[in-house]
């Protein structure tokens, strides 16, 4: 039997303290306009991938909707997300992260000559900002 391929990972998930204040970093610090916002949820549009932003405590119960339903789920603790960046914008993004008054937690050459670029959104969790050369595949 053949296993059916996978195509990409469509969605990734942070959950967050204070919805306003993270959605002010992520429009703000980096230059993400919501696909949908409410009360609950931010989505935001990261090339052909979604982030998405839940108020935390929000998803420990079903979510019923006319079409189905969404079961519960939520992380605890820091957690991490990295993007993609272009080599040629390494530079204009640690300007831009110190204009922000981001710290840069880290900074870190990999063998196959990518650099990422670690730094906290609001709620603690490790974000990386990283340039082409990571993985194989990237």
């Amino acid at each position: 039997m053949t296993r059916p391929r996978l195509a990409a990972v469509l969605e990734t998930a942070l959950y967050v303290a204070d919805l306003p204040r993270a959605r002010r970093f992520y429009d703000e610090v980096l230059g993400l306009g919501p696909l949908f916002a409410d009360d609950r949820l931010a989505a935001y549009a990261v090339g052909a991938s979604v982030l998405l932003l839940f108020q935390r405590g929000t998803t420990e119960q079903p979510v019923r909707l006319p079409g189905g339903c969404i079961p519960p789920h939520g992380a605890q603790g820091c957690q991490h997300l990295a993007l993609a960046i272009a080599a040629d914008e390494l530079d204009a993004w640690v300007t831009h992260l110190a204009a922000a008054e981001v710290a840069i937690e880290e900074r870190t050459q990999w063998p196959r000559g990518a650099i990422s670029l670690y730094f906290r959104d609001p709620d603690g969790h490790l974000l990386e900002l990283v340039t082409p050369g990571l993985w194989p595949n990237y």
